[in-house]
This record gives structure tokens, sequence and C-alpha cells, in this order.
């Protein structure tokens, strides 16, 4: 997921978002809410390269994954923030909710929680591996 937000195949470079590297406005991700509920209004921006729509905003995406830090991680602001959850049991979340403030969201940030939470406002979008003739 982390490519499709943020790879831009004409450039050939990662943005910081979907929508490139501007910061987040009310046009392209959904975010800041500062009441538990959603709004109504549809948001119009945030369209990637490869043309999925609302990749951060909503709600967190769960993921496949399971929670370990990338290659070269190092613990930051300290370890039991993040490195004591590194396991299976542990799923990546993706994208950040309505209720997440838009400095904590961007295309390389990844929550985590159990797949049986239901307080995080967490969603899910389906999706499959791109084929070999689909490439190109």
């Amino acid at each position: 997921m982390e490519k499709a937000a943020r790879f831009d195949p004409a450039t050939g470079r990662s943005r910081r978002f979907p929508w490139g590297d501007e910061e987040p406005t009310d046009d392209v991700a959904n975010l800041g809410q500062r009441h538990l509920r959603r709004p109504s209004r549809r948001v119009s921006g945030g369209r990637v390269a490869a043309g999925v729509h609302q990749l951060i905003g909503d709600v967190w995406e769960w993921t496949g994954s399971d929670f370990y830090g990338y290659p070269g991680f190092a613990a930051f602001p300290y370890r039991e923030y993040s490195e004591v959850f590194f396991g299976p049991d542990y799923k990546v979340l993706r994208g950040g909710s309505f209720g997440t403030d838009s400095v904590a969201c961007r295309g390389t940030f990844r929550n985590w929680d159990y797949p049986i939470r239901r307080q995080i406002f967490a969603g899910f979008r389906c999706a499959r591996d791109v084929r070999p003739d689909e490439l190109g």
C-alpha cells in the first residue's frame, strides 16, 4: 500500500502524500475531526498516480502485514512506543482516520493494533496484486 500511496511513475520518485508533497487540506483528505462522527461530505482530491482515491483519511485501513520494524529500524522516541508490539499478533494499519490529526499522517506512517479491535476507526480496502500482463 505504501508504494501505491506514494510512488509517482511519471517522475520516478516517491511523494510525501498520495496527492504530492503539499500538506493535507480538507479537499484531499478527511482528517482532524474533533468529534466522534464522520462528516457527510465526500473528499474530492487525494487521488494517486495509479488512480486510487482516499489512501489517507476517512478510516485506517487494515493490511495483512505483521507489525515489525523496517530494515535499519531505530526506536524513537522510545522503545516502548512501538518495538514491544512487534510480532504476528499486531497487524499494520495505514492511512489515518477522520479522527487522526493531519500532523500524524503521511504516506510512510504505520499504525498497529489487534485485528479484533473495533474502536480505532478502521476499515478495509479490497486489493490484489497486479498481474504481469497488467504492468506497463
